[in-house]
């Protein structure tokens, strides 16, 4: 038994200066004043006045620590891109394997149900964005890779598996039985890197979407009289959104705009992260391509954006800054409601009385300080 003391803890109720956390095992066992006798007989560990958050949950997560899933399918690269994204708060992710070749995505998922087993910390699942897609919002996806979807990946996907599994997808390049089999096995379905319009897109999230990947970004516009992906999802209560706050890919009034238009809870951030997020090496290979990263953008040669270098510390500071958004409301955005769009309200983005001890302590500017998974430190 261990206790988290002397820190402001975001709990589900709001700010609370006076509980310390008691975690047993994996869990956390209770909220008690600092006082209490059972408090006072576990292991204290004193954080000094640190913010005590749920930890980080980032749904689209390419690479980090110099790794990228694509380039290596396999557990070690899972491993690294989870420890470099611990470090700053992400205490649960779901690898994404951008658009490649049918062999990737089987290698891919090997690897996820591999890394189970061996216990990779913070591993929620996987994401594949693609390749499903349409050509014509490819963003920096190869399009060679694009195609329409057969009974071999469809049964691939829909087999039995561990953890989370999203597949982002274009709606107009698939049909509806194809989307509710999907959700039929369990698999979440997000729109994304799309040429739709409004009705497909409505017709779509009846038949089983579930959310958007990286909203505005690689899909149609809102306008007045046609209003695209963007005016479908921004129209849909039900479903959620990821967000990229990093003030390169939507401009922060869009953004402002757009959570304004949703009910609570259904934005999440997302990093889109590439390998330089906690490397030292800024730039990387994508489909065979050097990009480079400049003052904080990944970019192709021809100026296409290919992923972000951004950590979900930054995207919650930046939310607070760039949005003008409560930080209370930010961490949310990066924890409790990204555990509500991947069905793991129960267990995960909360500090709460039997959900995981998956949490981050920061300071006020938010930088991490340390990170527990299932209640072990690092």
């Amino acid at each position: 038994m261990k206790s988290l003391t002397h820190a402001r803890v975001l709990t589900a109720h709001g700010w609370r200066d006076d509980l310390a956390v008691l975690i047993e095992g994996e869990r956390i066992a209770a909220l008690l004043p600092h006082d209490h006798a059972a408090v006072r007989a576990a292991q204290v560990h004193d954080l000094d006045g640190a913010l005590l958050l749920p930890g980080f949950i980032d749904v689209q997560v390419n690479g980090g620590g110099g790794a990228l899933f694509n380039a290596a399918p396999t557990v070690a690269t899972i491993r690294t891109i989870g420890a470099a994204h611990r470090r700053f708060g992400t205490t649960g992710f779901l690898p994404t394997l951008i658009s490649d070749s049918v062999d990737t995505m089987r290698a891919a998922l090997a690897a996820v149900e591999q890394a189970f087993d061996e216990g990779v910390p913070g591993l929620l699942g996987v994401h594949l964005e693609g390749p499903w897609l349409a050509p014509g919002r490819k963003g920096v996806h190869d399009p060679k890779w694009f195609h329409l979807p057969g009974e071999d990946e469809l049964a691939l996907l829909c087999a039995p598996h561990r953890g989370v599994r999203l597949v982002t997808l274009a709606p107009e390049r698939v049909s509806h039985d194809i989307i509710a089999r999907l959700a039929a096995a369990g698999v979440l379905v997000n729109a994304g890197h799309t040429a739709a319009d409004y009705a497909a897109t409505r017709a779509s999230l009846d038949a089983g979407v579930r959310g958007f990947t990286h909203l505005f970004n690689a899909m149609t516009p809102f306008g007045s009289r046609e209003p695209g992906v963007v005016g479908a999802a921004l129209d849909d209560p039900g479903s959620w959104c990821g967000l990229i706050v990093d003030g390169h890919h939507v401009h922060p009034a869009s953004l402002r705009a757009a959570i304004a238009a949703k009910p609570r809870g259904k934005m999440l951030l997302v990093t889109d992260a590439m390998p330089p997020v906690g490397a030292a090496e800024p730039s990387y290979v994508l489909n065979g391509e050097t990009i480079t990263v400049e003052d904080g953008i990944c970019r192709t040669a021809d100026g296409v954006l290919a992923g972000s270098a951004l950590d979900m510390a930054s995207a919650v500071r930046n939310t607070v800054q760039l949005l003008g958004l409560p930080l209370d409301e930010a961490v949310r955005m990066a924890s409790t409601y990204p555990a509500e769009f991947l069905g793991l309200a129960e267990s995960h983005g909360r500090v709460a009385v039997g959900c995981r001890a998956d949490l981050v302590a920061m300071d006020a500017d938010c930088r991490v300080r340390q990170s527990w998974i299932g209640g072990v430190a690092a």
